[in-house]
């Protein structure tokens, strides 16, 4: 049985925020006059944070739990929340009491009156401390650069997504902030709104500057199936062509040298780096072709389509029998 609204919330250590944030989010739900759910994912926690969650859950059937066995991370706890929910929309937020519940009719709101099919979270006011505002900084500046979606937020986790828009979407590494990155590459609506940051009141952080490194790669991983996942060979192709054209641009640099007397062939690395170049380029023009193999058995066997088809409008007209006075008229 589907319902209107389904919040998923990961939880990891989080014991003492676990009370606070559920009644918080019941008094907002229970206002808001549409069937919900809250689903919330315990990530491997260590401290008491799913007994919590199963007293909550034992007390309102409203409350889905899902309990990992260890801690696989966030977008994981947000991918296995989000396959569960039922919810014709889809609302994540964080679990430590930093996203403000009171901002999910607000989102809804925008989302139903303006016709958008994502609505992501702007903490235009970050409550937090320098050394999680600067990697968050640089991160939504390389997301928006290599990506060409203009989001100021990627990292809030508070986010509204129809379901449509999210439904098949797999989550790997730190991708679930590119949920908005994914949905306006396949035609959504995506815009984005300031919602209330509030400080951190219990439990630490779990960001630092590594996460910007790993956020690189993963945006580098989402651009490459997406522009390239099914054409790879332009990409291994295009720089195969490449090293091989630079192959021959020193191989005849080279031989201008030799020929001109100006320097003998083992008295230049041009030779060296030519034969490099044609090797590479080679290799990387046949992996091209083996990509494009790979490309159509993924295809083919699975039945998918390299193409997403968002409304159809037909009118049909049905051949209409002739009646037996057309017969004898013919």
């Amino acid at each position: 049985m589907s319902v209107e609204l389904s919040v998923v919330i990961p939880l990891y250590n989080e014991e003492e925020n676990v009370q606070p944030l559920y009644d918080e989010l019941k008094g907002v739900l229970e206002k808001l006059g549409k069937t919900y759910e809250v689903l919330l994912v315990d990530d491997g926690s260590s401290d008491k944070t799913f007994k919590k969650l199963e007293a909550i859950a034992a007390a309102d059937p409203h409350v889905v739990v899902l309990r990992f066995r260890r801690n696989f991370g966030q977008t994981a706890a947000l991918s296995a929340g989000i396959e569960r929910a039922r919810g014709a929309v889809i609302v994540p937020m964080d679990g430590d009491l930093q996203n403000d519940p009171a901002d999910i009719p607000k989102l809804l709101e925008k989302m139903e009156a303006d016709g958008f099919e994502c609505v992501s979270g702007w903490r235009k006011n970050r409550q937090d401390s320098g050394t999680r505002v600067l990697p968050s900084k640089i991160a939504n500046w390389l997301i928006s650069w290599l990506s060409g979606v203009h989001i100021h937020d990627y990292g809030c986790t508070m986010k509204a997504y129809k379901r449509e828009v999210i439904e098949g979407v797999r989550l790997y590494g730190e991708m679930h902030r590119f949920v908005p990155i994914y949905a306006h590459w396949q035609g959504a609506r995506v815009t984005e709104m300031v919602t209330n940051h509030r400080a951190r009141q219990f439990g630490k952080s779990k960001y630092g500057f590594n996460r910007i490194l790993k956020v690189v790669l993963d945006l580098m991983v989402v651009k490459f199936l997406f522009q390239y996942l099914s054409k790879p060979i332009y990409i291994f192709g295009g720089f195969g062509l490449a090293a091989l054209f630079a192959s021959f641009a020193a191989t005849a640099v080279a031989l201008y040298l030799k020929l001109a007397g100006l320097k003998a062939l083992v008295e230049t690395p041009l030779p060296l780096f030519a034969g490099i170049s044609a090797l590479v380029g080679l290799q990387s023009i046949l992996v091209g072709l083996l990509a494009e193999v790979l490309v159509r058995t993924y295809y083919e066997s699975q039945g998918k389509r390299p193409y997403l088809i968002g409304q159809v409008i037909e009118t049909r007209v049905e051949p209409q029998k002739p009646t037996p006075l057309d017969r004898v008229g013919t």
